[in-house]
């Protein structure tokens, strides 16, 4: 056992002497450590596997395939898009500030637009028509696409200027209006049409909600600030794009501590629809408030120092400041008695109404009724102008019971109304007015909601 033990001895000699005079430094560290450490604690024993710079190195190649002429790489690429915008057009439109403010960089477009009759005609230089434009990711045009509405036949016209390759061509085509409604809401700062700006509600149904409110409310003289408002109209649109506002469908307002409704209802036996109120009463009467569609009062029925005469006289009607050719209508059914020239009152229209009433309008720029000729409530007769005695353009508005002058906005104001909703209709009525007042209740939340 003693020579067996002896052997290993050697045998882990000669591999201690291997390894000092292979791995000098490292057994140096070893016994250096040992002495630091005093023989007192863990002691640090040098690895003595074999040296990495000894192992044996093997290089291996492959061949790799260039990603830059990749038939993937080039199916990862970023796909082209295209880009979409929006614009109303100008009066002043050329074709290139068109396409300019559309954000479209195309040369050859814009001198195909000034070349082509059918866009020289219906969009350069047309202001108000929807356009919109699709472009390349570098903004090249696409597609052109302007909509308008020419009349009131619920149709509108679509002006297509496309692309192919690199030429392009236009066509026009003809498509029916879709009709949807919108809620809107509003209060009062200073005037009516001031609130509606502010809600972007369209003048068109501004003009609608005094109009239909002007019997019970002076827009001129009893709005309070604070009042408020909503309103359900029409919009007819083209392609999901809104084109224009339509009718008025109901409204709501309230003035001075007081609540006014309107709704628009067409009885099933009759050819017409009219307003009412939503208990069903007609708000329809017999004389309208004004003869032209909510213009300013310059002049009302009163006392007044005359400016052409230069003195104090009565003003025995009522004038409305308006630009020259502005239309001008019938308050209430009747037969043209005169149409014609007179003295101060220069071009002016007589029209006979029930119960010895008449009513006077005066210079006229147009007249567009002639004696003896039936006229019915709201349909225009003439248009505003400053004939005869006038310093500017206004309409002059008589009003006459027995031959003896009257304040129009009180007779208007004091007229009779209409029938309310016949019994066969209530039914209908009913379930429309239920309908409306879910909706104006809505648009009130929204004018709340937006106010928050």
């Amino acid at each position: 056992m003693i020579n067996g033990f002896t052997t290993a001895s050697l045998a882990l000699l000669d591999q201690l002497t291997h390894s000092v005079q292979k791995h000098p430094k490292r057994i140096t560290a070893a016994v250096a450590a040992l002495l630091l450490t005093g023989g007192g604690g863990a002691f640090a024993v040098a690895s003595l596997a074999p040296d990495a710079s000894d192992l044996p190195v093997r290089q291996i190649s492959y061949a790799v395939e260039s990603l830059a002429e990749s038939p993937a790489l080039a199916a990862l690429e970023a796909p082209g898009f295209s880009l979409y915008r929006s614009e109303q057009t100008r009066s002043s439109d050329t074709a290139e500030s068109l396409l300019q403010r559309m954000g479209v960089a195309d040369p050859a477009a814009a001198a195909f637009l000034r070349s082509d009759a059918s866009v020289r005609q219906n969009l350069l230089g047309r202001a108000g028509r929807s356009v919109s434009a699709e472009t390349t990711d570098d903004h090249r045009l696409l597609r052109l696409t302007a909509r308008w509405a020419p009349d009131d036949s619920g149709t509108f016209r679509r002006l297509v200027v496309e692309r192919t390759g690199e030429k392009f061509s236009s066509r026009i085509e003809t498509a029916p209006l879709t009709t949807g409604s919108r809620l809107a809401g509003g209060v009062i700062s200073s005037s009516l049409f001031a609130a509606t700006d502010a809600s972007s509600i369209p003048d068109s149904v501004a003009v609608q909600i005094a109009e239909l409110f002007s019997g019970s409310i002076d827009f001129h003289r009893s709005l309070r600030k604070s009042d408020r408002f909503s309103v359900v109209y029409e919009t007819l649109e083209a392609d999901g794009e809104p084109l224009r506002s339509g009718r008025v469908l109901s409204a709501e307002f309230h003035n001075n501590g007081k609540t006014h409704q309107a709704m628009w209802f067409q009885d099933p036996g009759t050819s017409k629809g009219t307003y009412y109120t939503l208990d069903g009463e007609s708000m329809r009467r017999a004389y309208l408030t004004s003869p032209v569609e909510f213009s300013r009062v310059s002049s009302s029925f009163k006392m007044r120092f005359h400016p052409i005469l230069q003195k104090w006289r009565a003003h025995l009607g009522t004038d409305y400041a308006a630009p020259t050719g502005t239309t001008v209508r019938t308050v209430g059914d009747g037969v043209v008695e005169f149409a014609g020239v007179q003295n101060g009152f220069g071009n002016v229209i007589f029209v006979k109404h029930r119960n010895q009433h008449q009513t006077v309008y005066a210079h006229l720029s147009r007249m567009d009724v002639k004696k003896g000729q039936t006229v019915e409530q709201g349909q225009t007769i003439g248009a505003v102008g400053a004939t005869g005695w006038a310093t500017g353009p206004h309409l002059h508005f008589e009003f006459r019971v027995n031959g003896e002058h009257q304040d129009p906005q009180t007779i208007a104001q004091q007229s009779e109304a209409a029938a309310p909703v016949s019994a066969a209709a209530r039914p209908a009525f009913d379930r429309l007015a239920a309908n409306m007042r879910v909706q104006l209740s809505a648009a009130a939340l929204v004018l709340q909601a937006s106010a928050e």
